[in-house]
């Protein structure tokens, strides 16, 4: 196996069980290793330190191990098994009223570069880096025997999600069976899950926890639901007691598939209807029409180097959303940009609010479910801030 040596003094974060090697630190490699190999990262004096796969960029190994230790099936059977205990343990592994849920979140479940949802018998896998794209067979070997008869099917969708610069040709697509019922259930609702040509993985599961949240909001009021993709928000907000459910998306086929879902829980409801338009637009002609509006865009910053432009695109959102809602409206806002800090979040929210004028106070602050952990040694890992704001 190739050696990585660090620079005297890069092993601090090492020693801080941060899972990322960066390139400034190494000094040089022993060997030439190629992207996706194993390497083992030393010290300056030559103190094994961790074992992980080499990358092309600023992150040039995401770590596996701290411990010098073989990595082959029986490493990865046990991380996923443990991934799984995880789940079980705050109770999430398949319910009768929730089959929904992330298995493995990269290094949150120290699988960097690694994320598994499962929907009802079907995990779908996104393969982050070449090193865990090169051990697939080990995962869906070990997936299917911790998984056992909950599973039916995994597929991949890793073409969008592996490096460009990697020398390799991803192709989405079955890895173990077939699925072809698409409906799933969370927390007592049903919904269709696009793994095939949807975004991410098919469904946002990440916001769970706030979609069940935003359903003891709802009651009797006009909810307008930006960005509603597949239409979570919208079809909790109705259950809860909605009088009016209006979905905007600029998609239509996001559009369709919130029609899909609400039809399944709500057949005939003439409560909600869907809009496929562009945001800003729609709310531009959306004053004192809406009590209750959730503000839950794509990512605006997925690097470092366009972070000032996402600071603009959630400013010019979020004064928007509080200018155009009627007095003693609640506002659900969202950053899924893990660049966009929780503190960075708040204040770009506080400086929309201060320029419209309005008083607004916090009624929640929002992150991502327990099934998408955040490493204690990660910080990075937590990326979906929220904020519940009251407005006067």
């Amino acid at each position: 196996m190739n050696k990585i040596i660090l620079k005297p003094g890069k092993d601090r974060s090492v020693f801080r069980y941060h899972p990322w090697i960066f390139s400034g630190a190494i000094a040089r490699a022993d060997g030439h290793p190629q992207e996706g190999e194993l390497v083992k990262v030393y010290s300056s004096d030559n103190r094994y330190l961790a074992t992980g796969h080499c990358q092309i960029g600023s992150i040039a190994v995401r770590i596996l191990t701290f411990t010098d230790e073989p990595i082959n099936y029986s490493f990865w059977k046990k991380r996923i098994e443990k991934a799984y205990q995880k789940r079980e343990a705050i109770g999430l592994t398949p319910t009768p009223d929730n089959n929904v849920f992330r298995l493995v979140h990269g290094e949150g479940d120290n699988l960097p570069g690694l994320v598994i949802d499962y929907y009802a018998g079907v995990a779908v896998i996104q393969f982050h880096s070449v090193g865990m794209f090169l051990e697939k067979n080990n995962i869906v070997k070990a997936l299917s025997e911790v998984l056992g008869s909950q599973l039916t099917a995994i597929y991949d969708k890793s073409e969008g999600t592996l490096p460009y610069k990697a020398a390799i040709e991803p192709k989405n697509g079955y890895l173990y069976g077939k699925a072809e019922n698409f409906i799933a259930l969370e927390n007592g609702l049903k919904f269709n899950v696009d793994w095939l040509e949807g975004q991410k993985t098919g469904f946002f599961i990440d916001q769970r926890e706030n979609r069940k949240l935003l359903e003891k909001y709802a009651y009797r009021k006009q909810v307008l639901n930006m960005f509603c993709y597949t239409g979570g928000f919208s079809f909790y907000a109705m259950r809860g007691g909605a009088e009016s459910v209006h979905s905007v998306d600029v998609s239509a086929r996001a559009i369709e598939l919130t029609n899909q879902n609400v039809e399944l829980n709500f057949p005939g409801d003439t409560r909600h209807k869907a809009f496929a338009e562009e945001a800003f637009r729609f709310l531009e002609d959306s004053y004192n029409k809406y009590d209750l509006i959730i503000l839950d865009p794509p990512a605006f910053a997925k690097h470092q180097n366009v972070l000032n432009n996402a600071i603009q695109g959630y400013k010019k959102l979020n004064r928007k959303g509080i200018e155009v809602i009627k007095p003693g409206g609640i506002i659900f806002t969202f950053s899924c940009s893990q660049v966009m800090t929780r503190e960075l979040f708040r204040q770009t929210v506080f400086t929309a609010a201060a320029n419209t004028g309005r008083k607004v106070s916090v009624l929640h602050q929002l992150t991502q479910p327990a099934d998408h952990p955040v490493s204690i040694y990660h910080p990075e890992g937590e990326y979906l801030k929220g904020l519940v704001l009251y407005v006067e």
